[in-house]
């Protein structure tokens, strides 16, 4: 169990996915990403194994992720953020969406 305290640490942020590479060096397939965050925090790369999503359908997607974990070097990409999303053993990640209206850097609570 962790307390009130503690989860306020975790800051979580709408961000707008605006660019999706190939990534064929990962281990497990996985597209990287660039995402904006709005001025406050600006654009941050992440590595996400989100593949069972066109690069067409990421694309200027809202996402959640987690932006205040320390960078993660994932083979030659340095992953700065934890994008969000629903995981069970026999499905793929379903992203984390904001609704209409939200907008990039927007605090998730």
């Amino acid at each position: 169990m962790i307390d009130w305290q503690d989860f306020e640490k975790v800051d979580m942020r709408v961000g707008r996915i605006v660019a999706v590479e190939d990534f064929p060096e990962a281990r497990k397939p996985a597209w990287k990403l660039r995402i904006d965050f709005g001025p406050e925090i600006g654009e941050k790369r992440s590595s996400a194994q989100i593949t069972n999503y066109a690069r067409e359908q990421l694309e200027g997607r809202l996402v959640v992720a987690v932006v205040n974990f320390p960078p993660r070097q994932i083979g030659p990409v340095r992953s700065e953020v934890l994008v969000l999303g629903a995981v069970a053993d026999e499905h793929p990640v379903l992203l984390l969406e904001p609704d209409e209206g939200s907008q990039p850097g927007d605090r998730v609570a």
